[in-house]
């Protein structure tokens, strides 16, 4: 019996990968291939919970963490139309453009800050390449070193915080951190939260946007044909308040979310709540520069709220409020109301210019889309598992050559060619668990106990490379379909090369550097 549901599970996971590879939906073909198989080793005898599939999906929807991911997702598509992205290349190349290579730096920067400030990979490269891949184009730039600057800024939401990818990445990695634990013997471990993991993500993420500048400057300044300066058009350079006009807003919103959750202010999913709110404000402000007050007031105050919530009790359920504390709630009260008169103007303003209709539309469908991806990834999981596919797995990694060195690169591998095909969501909901509680019980390169933080910036940047490797990447997908006749496949193809080099050479180094996953992180939170 065992033989045969080890053959079941070795069958279920290669019906789901030819279903998936054949364009069937991702829920549907996750949950209906887990259901089918579940039937299969019922008919043979074989012992399937399905009694706890409507307890697993409860939990998942449940979940706290995964209540920032709407509010994430909101954030990123207001922010993309109202038209930040647009004013940061603009003024960015204009600021950059005079300098040999100005404008491919100026694209990278942006990627990073809209990584930061929207997380949203195929959004950031389509919208970089209508918005820059002409400029560069029409100024001389080469169509291989435009193309790949693009592809590859576009992607950086994919490892620099506050991420989607890192929010989901970080719960499997919680929940298989857990299972680790219990099995080494340790039934009380120190919790790994989505925070650990954006500290962790960190410095290797700006790490990587040095790489990228370094490189285009070395190109610049040692074939200056393939990325000269802008050329003089008779318009002056950007002003200093121009610059302050495009830069502020969204650096105080990446700020405000990256900052309260590494200083401890506030949880995630707060911070991304927190998001949402400076985002629907900026978009208010954006619609109407003319009349800012009721958005500099209402910014004013949340600025007061988030103080107020850190060096005093707000508390009003107790018997006993010191005269400061109650002080302090009066304030808070008041600061609420500015803010809901100032949130009340923008989402007029928004819903007047049309934009809020599409913005709700668009989180609505990506967020029912991630959560049923991830309700069809828990059918899955849970029937892989009582197969005995956990076990399966164990013994297939732990019997590889190299020990942990083998098994991570196994898995990485894996990982690396599912990105061709799969979007993050899949491989994230599908590998990660099955993997994660059997990595996590290994040791680093450096000999210390598996970093869950090491181990999620890995498969965030292994996911990353991925989605930038011809011929199957996303990213080059976008970027096909936004790019004009005149730039050929090949352009893409061939430009994105070497960024995929330096991603490469970022995973080398957080393989004998794993301190820059691990540092921040323990600095933090201890």
């Amino acid at each position: 019996m065992d033989g045969l549901l080890h053959t079941l599970d070795i069958l279920m996971f290669a019906v789901a990968c030819i279903c998936l590879l054949a364009g069937f939906p991702v829920a549907f073909t996750l949950a209906g291939v887990a259901l089918i198989f579940a039937l299969i080793a019922s008919f043979f005898g074989g012992s399937v919970t399905l009694g706890a599939i409507p307890s697993r999906i409860f939990g998942t929807m449940s979940n706290e963490t995964l209540i920032a991911v709407p509010l994430f997702i909101f954030m990123g598509v207001m922010l993309e139309r109202s038209k930040v992205a647009e004013e940061l290349l603009e003024t960015m190349g204009r600021l950059f453009g005079r300098m040999p290579g100005g404008l491919g730096l100026s694209v990278t920067i942006v990627g990073a800050l809209l990584a930061a400030s929207t997380g949203i990979v195929g959004a950031t490269v389509v919208t970089m390449g209508l918005l820059s891949l002409p400029t560069m184009l029409r100024n001389g730039y080469s169509p291989r070193l435009a193309c790949g600057s693009i592809a590859a800024s576009g992607t950086l939401g994919q490892i620099i915080p506050p991420s989607i990818v890192l929010v989901f990445l970080a719960d499997q990695l919680s929940n298989g951190y857990q299972i680790a634990q219990r099995e080494m013997g340790n039934f009380a471990p120190d919790p790994f939260s989505v925070g650990d993991l954006f500290a962790g993500a960190l410095i290797p993420g700006l790490a990587l946007v040095g790489l990228y500048i370094v490189y285009q400057l070395f190109v610049a300044f040692t074939q200056p044909h393939k990325a000269p300066p802008m050329r003089d058009d008779g318009s002056a350079g950007p002003t200093l308040s121009q610059v302050l006009h495009a830069l502020v807003p969204p650096i105080a919103l990446i700020i405000a979310v990256l900052g309260s959750i590494l200083v401890g202010i506030a949880t995630p999913t707060e911070a991304a709540a927190v998001g949402a709110v400076g985002a629907l404000l900026l978009a208010g402000y954006r619609m109407e520069e003319d009349k800012p007050w009721p958005v500099y007031l209402a910014v004013l105050f949340l600025v007061v709220m988030l103080v107020l919530t850190s060096f005093m009790d707000l508390r009003v359920a107790r018997n006993e409020i010191p005269t400061g504390d109650m002080i302090g709630i009066w304030v808070a009260g008041f600061a609420c109301a500015v803010l809901a008169y100032g949130l009340l103007v923008s989402l007029y303003r928004v819903m007047a210019k049309k934009v809020l209709m599409p913005v709700m539309q668009s989180t609505t469908q990506i967020t029912c889309m991630v959560f049923v991806i991830l309700i069809g990834a828990t059918f899955f999981s849970l029937i892989f598992r009582d197969l005995g596919g956990e076990e399966l797995v164990k013994e297939a990694l732990t019997g590889l050559p190299g020990g942990a060195l083998g098994a991570i690169i196994a898995v990485m591998a894996v990982m690396f060619v599912l990105g061709f095909f799969l979007d993050f969501l899949e491989i994230v909901f599908v590998v990660v668990p099955l993997v994660a509680p059997i990595l996590l019980q290994l040791e680093m390169p450096n000999g210390e106990p598996m970093s869950p933080a090491w181990l999620g910036v890995m498969m965030a940047v292994n996911l990353q490379t991925s989605f930038l490797t011809p011929p199957f990447g996303f990213a080059l997908f976008y970027l096909r379909g936004v790019a004009p006749p005149s730039v050929k496949t090949s352009d893409i193809y061939f430009g994105i090369i070497p960024f995929v080099l330096i991603q490469v050479l970022m995973l080398i180094i957080l393989w004998y550097l794993p301190e820059m996953a691990t540092w921040l992180p323990k600095v933090i939170y201890g």
